[in-house]
């Protein structure tokens, strides 16, 4: 637990900057104090991964498992999620690394409000003054700071933000010629939104589609009075995106696309073409849309003959 305390001096000028102090040192003790990495799993996810071009002005710059993008305009860039709270230095040491102001970033978009996407937004903001953008469904959530979450409750709290803009399904963002479109794609939470855009790569457009996560992680399907319609938003969402056009495959987790491996191949052959660039993955994107498809089914069947 965080202990607060001040240093007392002597007289009136003193009692009167001690009580200011002490002040001060009970708002940082009522602030909400920073997520932390939970276990060794979660510090594997944060691992840091040097950031590099996906293609035209998209660019990665989050860590092994929790991802985060930059796209870079002539009018400010955009980031899309944070990671945790602990991947956020990486997040700003990897913009500048790749030549880039972060007081630059205009706008933080959301995937979703969990804390190990969304853990360190509130810093990204403190740390640029970028605006927020997050769909409509999950903005309390995310104002909320993850507490109540329909599936882990209170177990994974972050700093919550509130929103500077609230988006709906087919809404876009707009910045120095770049247009990123809000698809929500509910079930992982409600407002889950998978973000797509052009890039220009060699003088040709290359669809990117972020994917939000698919995975139900230990969440009850059958007879869920949480979120009663969970079963019909992920099946509708699957439905969706299996008949998305997709070139570059891109998630929320870098293990769902192949980041790694991908960007060791990237390494070894710096000048890709459409063709041999391996973040266009589209078979890729539908593999995995349809893999957890049927994990989603398996998980409610079992439920089901469960009782």
């Amino acid at each position: 637990m965080m202990t607060c305390s001040c240093h007392r001096r002597s007289g009136h000028s003193g009692r009167f900057l001690a009580s200011l102090l002490a002040l001060v040192a009970l708002a940082t003790c009522a602030a909400p104090l920073p997520a932390q990495l939970h276990n060794d799993d979660e510090r594997a996810w944060n691992e840091p991964i040097e950031p590099f071009r996906v293609a035209g002005n998209l660019y990665y710059v989050g860590a092994t498992e929790v991802t985060s993008y930059l796209v870079a305009t002539p009018a400010g860039h955009v980031v899309i999620d944070s990671g945790f709270a602990e991947t956020v230095p990486q997040v700003l040491a990897n913009i500048r690394t790749l030549g880039f102001d972060p007081g630059d970033v205009k706008l933080l978009l959301i995937s979703h409000p969990h804390y190990d996407h969304v853990g360190g937004i509130a810093d990204l903001r403190d740390a640029t003054g970028a605006r927020i953008v997050v769909s409509e469904p999950d903005a309390e959530q995310a104002r909320r700071g993850g507490i109540g979450d329909f599936a882990f409750g209170d177990r994974f709290p972050y700093r919550g933000f509130a929103a500077d803009r609230v988006v709906r399904d087919g809404d876009t963002v707009a910045l120095g010629g770049s247009v990123l479109t809000a698809n929500v794609t509910p079930g992982h939470t409600r407002g889950c939104t998978s973000w797509s855009m052009d890039v220009v790569e060699a003088g040709k457009p290359l669809r990117a589609i972020f994917v939000c996560s698919l995975t139900a992680p230990g969440y009850q399907l059958a007879k869920n009075t949480a979120y009663p319609r969970i079963v019909e938003d992920y099946r509708e969402t699957f439905r969706r995106m299996a008949a998305m056009p997709v070139d570059l495959f891109l998630a929320a987790h870098g293990s769902f696309f192949g980041l790694v491996e991908k960007r060791a191949a990237l390494s070894r052959n710096p000048k890709q073409t459409r063709q041999r660039n391996p973040f266009v993955d589209p078979e890729g994107f539908k593999a995995h849309v349809e893999r957890r498809r049927q994990e989603l089914e398996e998980r409610l069947a079992k439920q089901k003959s469960e009782g």
